[in-house]
């Protein structure tokens, strides 16, 4: 029996736990989380304590999306040899499934726990309403986190991820972090919010276009196994325009000065990764782009950020 499944000092069993984090998809809780943050305080009502709560929160809750994702793409199929992304941790029995749900539980735990400080931080005793609704978002947060993949009916094999993680990395995380905030909301902050969730889509939609033969395989019908790779393609051409489309109408809506464009800066790096998503057909060589545009989205939100606060 190998020790590195039961050693916890074992360096290889804490490479692959932290493998099995995926360290490269944090950014997208970032990303929703800081624009949020730089809207509020574009508005005069940033938060640092509660902002770095909804952080917290947040990464948890990405953590325990990967870890389902892991569990139950290898339970349903879809983690298999004819996968063409990185291996996957139950797949190559680096950690074994009773392990990870174990996991599993622990992120639940930690994303609850985190989420009931920052609410009660942010609502105290004299908000109840407001605290039982926001708790209510983030126990819907927590399911869709877990039934994405693995859950007895996952929604992601059902080609509803890309509708869940619009909804969840762009508009409640986005408006949720500002109302936290201002405790009010404005039409015209849903456009910063459609910014993340266009993108984060895309960086779903660059995975799914990569792993679309073993999906079609395993009976997962995310968006490209439904439309195709060139449809698909076509899609993620049209994400990429949605986020960006929506930076400038908000900026034009809300003009102040000229540093507001300064999200200029970032868009060749949304260039790149449209041109060589629609250009490589090979799924190795997609791989690297779903990182790209996980980092194209923080260095966004940033530039973007930046620009409204100036």
């Amino acid at each position: 029996m190998n020790t590195t499944e039961h050693t916890s000092q074992s360096p290889g069993l804490v490479k692959a736990w932290i493998s099995a984090f995926r360290p490269r998809t944090l950014p997208l809780a970032l990303s929703c989380i800081g624009m949020g943050g730089f809207m509020a305080a574009s508005k005069g009502f940033f938060d640092a304590t509660v902002v770095a709560l909804c952080i917290l929160t947040t990464l948890f809750l990405q953590v325990l999306s990967n870890l389902a994702n892991d569990y139950g793409d290898t339970k349903h199929g879809a983690d298999s040899e004819h996968r063409e992304g990185p291996m996957r941790a139950v797949q190559a029995g680096h950690i074994q499934a009773e392990h990870m749900k174990k996991g599993m539980l622990l992120f639940s735990m930690l994303s609850l726990t985190s989420g009931l400080l920052l609410l009660w931080i942010a609502f105290g005793s004299e908000g109840l309403l407001l605290f039982l609704i926001f708790l209510a978002l983030g126990l819907a947060s927590i399911w869709a986190a877990i039934n994405y993949t693995a859950g007895d009916k996952p929604y992601g094999y059902a080609g509803l991820g890309d509708i869940f993680v619009f909804i969840f990395f762009g508009l409640v995380g986005v408006l949720g972090t500002y109302y936290l905030q201002a405790r009010e909301l404005q039409p015209v902050i849903i456009l910063p919010a459609l910014i993340c969730g266009f993108f984060s889509t895309a960086v779903l939609n660059v995975n799914n276009i990569r792993d679309i033969k073993s999906d079609m395989l395993a009976g997962k019908r995310s968006i490209p196994v439904r439309l195709g790779p060139e449809r698909a393609r076509i899609y993620h051409i049209l994400l990429l325009l949605g986020g960006v489309l929506s930076a400038f109408a908000y900026v034009l809506l809300n003009y102040e000065s000229p540093w507001q464009f300064l999200f200029i800066l970032v868009l060749p790096l949304v260039v790149i990764n449209g041109v060589n998503v629609w250009q490589k057909q090979n799924s190795k060589e997609l791989d690297p782009y779903l990182k790209q545009m996980a980092i194209t989205t923080l260095f966004f939100v940033l530039l973007f950020g930046i620009g409204q606060v100036l």
